[in-house]
């Protein structure tokens, strides 16, 4: 059962939000979310944290500005997922409006794991043109033995990622990431997409003081990028602390307006959805999800080139096959769950017909699966959706190469996830053969041989770290809505501001008479609801239970209901309790 609490409003915030001319909803709902000034919510540019104050950004930008120089060839080795792809396009953007040779290579995750590898490394030399200077971007902090390789071949690397780094850092020639050793740049949750943008600002800042935009060469508008900033950062689903938020905000602006690259635009068309009105969660749950089909089951090069081209035509084509390959994806996913769910049905009464469904017991503070025949680009969609169930920390492993597989995590509030791997590997040395991720999502190699023990350690761990608290499930809400709020003026203030982790999107909750309930499409709950005089269209995606009784209390959102052209308001129920 979802406890359904209410989140804290400190009064003298919220009043001095108001008092500065905050919206009085939405100083209730800043207040509750740690804001104490309405100088706080300044979205413009000018707010951003300065380049200056990330460390390795100047050192970056000069050993770019050299390499531009000297026409030096450089390639961007890019991650798999929508971060990563993000990050590749920025950089390949920027860098070729500043006059650069540049490309890049997204290597197929299933033939070439993570990261810049020896591997990698060594197809990047083995090219007609060999790279003088290899870029990484939401990634190589954990590459020491890629960057070693590079340099035994006489390529420079540049380090641009924003995951947590081991304790020995790869020897590159600059390492940009807010969270490596000695770092003080006041947001530690950039994203990929973030970093390299940052040390785009500083190259064009190195590249001014050289004089590169004299004489009337006209200085390229990083702004421009700003949509795909946006994209990955949300995608990546990283804090939205204030810096990440006026990245978000600014590049919001510009897709609504319509100055949005080619490549987002097809995809918007591909996901069904107006740019002009765009928000954080069609960047999160539509736009990026179609992106990071390539890289689950293909390889990120056709979504880089998505975000790259400037062909309208081209761009459309491919939006429409990343849609064709997240469809694929999303029927491999129900699949999977279907089979993790049964399993969970096993354990549930107590009669496990295999590991899997051992390791899925519900006494089990930390859960591991494994099938052999589930494709590696799911298992963290997967696991998330069982997280979501559970509430429990997930691993999910699909079969690798060499006896070796592969699982991808998603964690709960309290349960630092990189943090734990790291300890299992101490406890453990050997069993991790590859690790690396964040507190909420991360990824693990090990053999197969070593399953069990994994799942083992993994669930002794989790219930070391995790209090009885933590594994109840808490949904915190802004209380109740004044019955002025149920309006559709209302969703829309709210759809217009950027909300996301750490910084949460407005969940109310209230008690409901309950008029009528139905199904729709044997999966979707459809309830009339009503408030005093008011009355409600309420709907419960993919939950089939109804509360009992006639009143219940109900954590919502608010939404609009667009139906034959005409639009009302719609509760979107979260969960439910006994009113």
């Amino acid at each position: 059962m979802t406890r359904i609490v209410t989140r804290p409003i400190p009064p003298r915030a919220q009043w001095q939000l108001e008092q500065e001319g905050v919206h009085p909803l939405l100083a209730r709902l800043y207040a509750a979310r740690g804001i104490r000034s309405r100088d706080e919510l300044d979205t413009s540019l000018s707010a951003l944290l300065a380049p200056a104050t990330l460390t390795g950004a100047a050192e970056a930008a000069v050993l770019l500005a050299d390499a531009i120089e000297a026409d030096a060839r450089i390639l961007i080795i890019a991650d798999y997922d929508c971060d990563g792809a993000t990050a590749c396009a920025v950089g390949v953007r920027a860098l070729r409006a500043f006059g650069a040779r540049v490309d890049f290579l997204a290597p197929n995750r299933f033939d070439y794991g993570y990261g810049l590898s020896p591997l990698i490394v060594e197809l990047a030399a083995s090219a007609d043109a060999p790279p003088d200077l290899i870029v990484t971007v939401d990634n190589g902090i954990a590459s020491v033995e890629g960057v070693a390789r590079a340099q035994e071949l006489g390529i420079a690397v540049l380090v641009t990622d924003h995951h947590l780094p081991a304790e020995t850092l790869p020897a590159a020639d600059v390492i940009v990431n807010p969270n490596q050793p000695g770092c003080d740049f006041g947001s530690k949750h950039l994203a990929g997409v973030g970093v390299i943008f940052y040390v785009m600002l500083a190259l064009r800042a190195e590249l001014r003081s050289r004089g590169a935009f004299a004489e009337g060469a006209k200085e390229p508008n990083l702004a421009a990028l700003l949509d795909l900033v946006a994209l990955g950062t949300v995608a990546d689903v990283v804090r939205l602390d204030r810096n990440n938020r006026i990245l978000v905000s600014q590049g919001l602006q510009r897709i609504r307006a319509g100055r949005l690259t080619p490549g987002l635009r097809a995809l918007f068309t591909a996901a069904g959805r107006e740019p002009a009105k765009a928000s954080a969660f069609d960047l999160g749950f539509l736009v990026g999800p179609r992106l990071n089909a390539a890289g689950r089951l293909a390889d990120m090069s056709l979504g880089i080139e998505c975000l790259i081209t400037e062909d309208e035509t081209r761009a459309l084509a491919i939006a429409q096959q990343l849609d064709a390959l997240n469809r694929e994806r999303r029927e491999i996913e129900a699949g999977m769950q279907e089979q993790a769910l049964a399993w969970l049905a096993q354990a549930a009464a107590a009669s496990p017909a295999n590991d899997a469904a051992a390791a899925m017991s519900s006494d089990s503070a930390g859960v591991s699966l494994f099938n052999a025949e589930w494709h590696q680009g799911v298992v963290g969609i997967l696991a998330s959706r069982i997280r979501e169930r559970l509430h429990r920390p997930v691993f999910a492993f699909a079969r690798g190469e060499n006896g070796e597989i592969k699982g991808s995590g998603r964690s709960i509030p309290g349960l630092h996830l990189r943090d734990t791997l790291d300890l299992i590997s101490k406890r453990a040395p050997g069993l991790l053969l590859r690790f690396g991720g964040h507190a909420a999502a991360a990824g693990a190699t090990l053999r197969e041989a070593d399953f069990p023990r994994f799942r083992e350690l993994f669930a002794a761990v989790a219930g070391e770290l995790l209090s009885p608290s933590d594994m109840t499930q808490t949904l915190e809400t802004d209380g109740p809505l004044e019955a002025g709020y149920y309006a559709l003026d209302t969703v829309r203030l709210l759809e217009n501001e950027v909300w996301g982790q750490g910084f949460p999107p407005p969940v109310f909750a209230d008690d409901f008479v309950v008029e009528s309930r139905r199904l729709l499409k044997e999966k979707h709950l459809k309830l009339r609801l009503r408030k005093g005089t008011q009355h409600f269209d309420a709907i419960r995606f993919n939950a089939t239970e109804s509360p009992d009784g006639n009143r219940v209390h109900a954590a919502f959102r608010l939404s609009i209901n667009d139906y034959n052209g005409v639009q009302s308001t719609q509760l979107m129920i979260e969960s439910f309790a006994d009113a």
